[in-house]
């Protein structure tokens, strides 16, 4: 005869465990129910000291190395059902629930249970945790990366995406630990890493362990290190793909990079990253990781004594989604082959002026990895006479005004003068169309009087200047802060005092010449931001500005660009003095220009000129265009 206990209550086990003995059926003695509730909560919590086992098998530390590999999950553990069998014994029924993903894994096991000496004993094995589980095995949780979404530009071309690499290392299971170390520092001085960095961190890995030296793009691996490691014991080359661009320089400061997750990154979000996994760290990679990564998946496996896996349980992964940018592919390795020769920190930024959109945003070498082109924060000199020159339009200037250009201006004390070799026939009484076209400074700064205290500012926002907004990825908008000395006015005027912007807003300074409105820049499609309330371009300003700018082209310092093939280009030079670190005075070059659909602005940090040093790569990249 049987009995069974179903669907235990917490009430119902709290009677059952008040009394000294059960009392089922008007039969006394140990109650089995007691028992197998003492089992699950040992269970739940991985503490079954409390628990009596038949044999002289020690429980707990079986339980432990049978779910070591389910990390750090603790799972639910109830009595379903306790059944009394024939004679004394008893069978509990567990119900498991493991939280391993958004779904729990969820099924039952059974656990026999004898009563020897007035004492319900578990009859311990491994089916008590998993039913399918024999002498052995064990359990493992396996997260199942998704593949990483693409970053794609103009026409949904594929910007990053999966490309072939080859992965070099040392595989420690290979070759005995001593000889490891040997070969670590081998395969260091192929690769021209860091020997010991790399030899440590061969020390420090597990006896199977592949660690990873270096990795190349599969089609620029070195002639010398693709047949030379083959000379080394334990090396190895692991093909592999990575998300990675068309080149290694293709936008790198604003993409970023993806790899292994740092111990920092575990440490702040360990519910996201855990050791091994790979992410992005830097750039654009990193701010919409979780958007590129998708969500992972999970497998629960059971491993056998012969190390066999068979699924248990599993989740599939969820792709990322691509994000999605502007870039035009062809456009920004044409800026980024321009700026190769370089040497100093220079960026190309250049936008559709019709919609701000983001078609290149070059950095050349000379900036190291940091993003001059969309962050980057200098005097952008002359340039800044388009805004200076709105700003004297709005006051009551004209273009054929007359102002006064002279060699040289004081004020407060200090001389101001124009570049080396201004024109001697720009010098006396000229129209302001031809102040703009010369870009003569000490007319600028004479006409300062003209505005008042927030006019320059507003004229800066009118053009896309000044004003910040969150572009979804690093961006600097530019100031204007209101000048605190009749000097430091006579210096915004000209771009310099504490007037600042990056390559990215001057492009959108002649973008909005270009249209007629204010340009807000674009770069990633899927991320909405509203332009800013600002004083409107008006129709007729925006139209003698636009006709001053084609004088530069015309008749002054940009022209250079008279002949290339297309539309009118419009377009302003720009130098700006400044101490470098070893305190000589040198000169940022500038130039900004548009034409049709395009608007571009070009930074060179040390430079002889706006028109000799970032005039002919603004015209390169226009003609290439």
């Amino acid at each position: 005869m049987s009995r069974s206990h179903r669907g235990l209550t917490a009430a119902a086990l709290v009677l059952l465990l008040t009394g000294c003995t059960g009392a089922v059926d008007g039969v006394t003695g140990p109650d089995p129910a007691d028992a197998a509730e003492q089992l699950a909560t040992g269970l739940a919590s991985g503490e079954l000291d409390e628990v009596a086992v038949a044999e002289s098998v020690d429980a707990g530390a079986d339980y432990a190395a049978i779910v070591e590999g389910l990390g750090e999950v603790t799972p639910t553990v109830t009595v379903e059902e306790v059944t009394e069998g024939e004679g004394d014994t008893a069978t509990a029924t567990l119900g498991w629930s493991w939280p391993v993903s958004e779904q729990d894994w969820t099924y039952s096991t059974e656990a026999a249970m004898s009563l020897v000496d007035d004492t319900w004993q578990v009859t311990w094995e491994p089916a008590v945790v998993e039913p399918s589980l024999r002498t052995g095995g064990t359990l493992a949780l396996r997260s199942v990366t998704p593949p990483r979404a693409d970053i794609v530009g103009a026409g949904g071309q594929r910007l990053v995406t999966d490309r072939a690499v080859t992965r070099f290392g040392i595989d420690k299971s290979a070759v005995p630990d001593q000889r490891a170390v040997v070969s670590a520092r081998e395969l260091a001085a192929l690769l021209d890493i860091d020997a010991p960095a790399y030899v440590e961190r061969v020390k420090a890995s597990g006896d199977e362990a592949f660690v990873e030296g270096i990795v190349y793009r599969r089609e620029d691996v070195p002639l010398r290190v693709g047949s030379g490691y083959q000379r080394i014991r334990g090396a190895l080359a692991v093909q592999d793909t990575m998300p990675l661009a068309p080149t290694r320089e293709f936008a790198a400061p604003i993409l970023g990079t993806v790899g292994p997750v740092t111990a920092e990154m575990v440490e702040e979000d360990p519910d996201r990253y855990q050791a091994g996994d790979e992410a992005g760290l830097s750039g654009l990679q990193a701010r919409y990781d979780e958007q590129l990564a998708g969500t992972p998946g999970v497998s629960v496996v059971a491993i056998a004594s012969d190390d066999k896996e068979r699924e248990l349980f599993g989740e599939k992964p969820v792709r990322g989604r691509p994000l999605r940018l502007t870039l035009d592919p062809g456009l920004q390795q044409t800026a980024e082959r321009l700026l190769a020769p370089v040497g100093p920190a220079s960026a190309l930024v250049a936008m559709r002026p019709g919609t701000g959109e983001i078609v290149a945003a070059a950095n050349g070498p000379g900036t190291e990895g940091y993003n001059v082109a969309t962050y980057g924060q200098f005097a952008p000199g002359s340039t800044f006479k388009a805004v200076s020159t709105l700003a004297l339009l709005r006051a009551g200037l004209g273009p054929d005004a007359s102002v006064e250009c002279s060699d040289t201006t004081v004020v407060d004390g200090k001389q101001f003068e124009n570049y080396d070799d201004y024109p001697a026939s720009g010098i006396g009484t000229i129209p302001l169309r031809t102040a703009v076209a010369n870009s003569c400074n000490t007319a600028f700064i004479d006409e300062r009087g003209q505005l008042g205290r927030g006019d320059l500012a507003d004229a800066a926002a009118s053009l896309g200047l000044g004003v910040d907004h969150d572009l979804g990825f690093p961006s600097y908008f530019g100031q204007v802060p209101p000048a605190q000395s009749e000097t430091e006015a006579a210096a915004d005027m000209i771009g310099q005092g504490k007037v600042l912007a990056s390559p990215m807003v001057m492009s959108a300074v002649i973008a909005s010449v270009q249209s007629g409105s204010t340009v807000l820049p674009s770069l990633v499609r899927d991320h909405e931001v509203e332009q800013a309330d600002v004083p409107a371009l008006e129709p007729g300003e925006a139209a003698d500005l636009k006709a001053m700018l084609r004088g530069v082209v015309t008749s002054g310092s940009g022209a250079a660009l008279a002949d290339v093939p297309g539309g009118p280009v419009i377009a302003k030079t720009g130098t700006a003095e400044y101490v470098d670190d070893g305190g000589a005075l040198r000169t940022h070059a500038w130039m900004i220009g548009a034409q049709d659909g395009l608007a571009v602005a070009v930074f060179v940090e040390t430079g002889e000129s706006g028109s000799s040093t970032a005039g002919p790569i603004l015209e390169a990249f226009l003609r290439a265009e």
